[in-house]
């Protein structure tokens, strides 16, 4: 799905998603990321929801954001709280869903200028790079 962001000037933002890829700044990614507001856009090297551990949060939480949007993938599944015990720690919000509804709420909330990060869980077709 191509998505038309409202973008404000050095925030990133989600312009497609679809199947195994997702497109920030209009560079494809085809395995899972952490998009936060500003800065770097980096492999998150959790290819799946089985294999989430609190080192994947705390990389997260290190961002220091207000917010967590968590994108598990084509469905929502939820993290049990031990693995968001980072983000908890620190008092940083977590909002699941799909990562498609991931995705556009991560571009509604980024355009606001929250410091907002998407996690966006995607089945790895590739090893991690632009």
């Amino acid at each position: 799905m191509k998505l038309h962001a409202d973008r404000l000037e050095g925030v990133n933002a989600v312009f497609g998603h679809g199947p195994g890829e997702i497109s920030v700044n209009n560079t494809v990614f085809r395995h899972s990321v952490i998009v936060p507001w500003k800065g770097d856009i980096v492999a998150w090297d959790a290819d799946t929801f089985e294999a989430l551990t609190p080192a994947h949060f705390q990389r997260i939480a290190d961002l220091k954001p207000e917010l967590v949007i968590f994108g598990s993938g084509p469905r929502i599944r939820f993290p049990a709280p031990s693995l968001l015990r980072p983000l908890i720690e620190r008092g940083v919000g977590l909002e699941t869903m799909d990562t498609g509804a991931a995705c556009r709420t991560y571009n509604v909330l980024a355009a606001e200028g929250r410091s907002v990060v998407l996690a966006a869980l995607l089945p790895s077709t590739t090893p991690p790079g632009p």
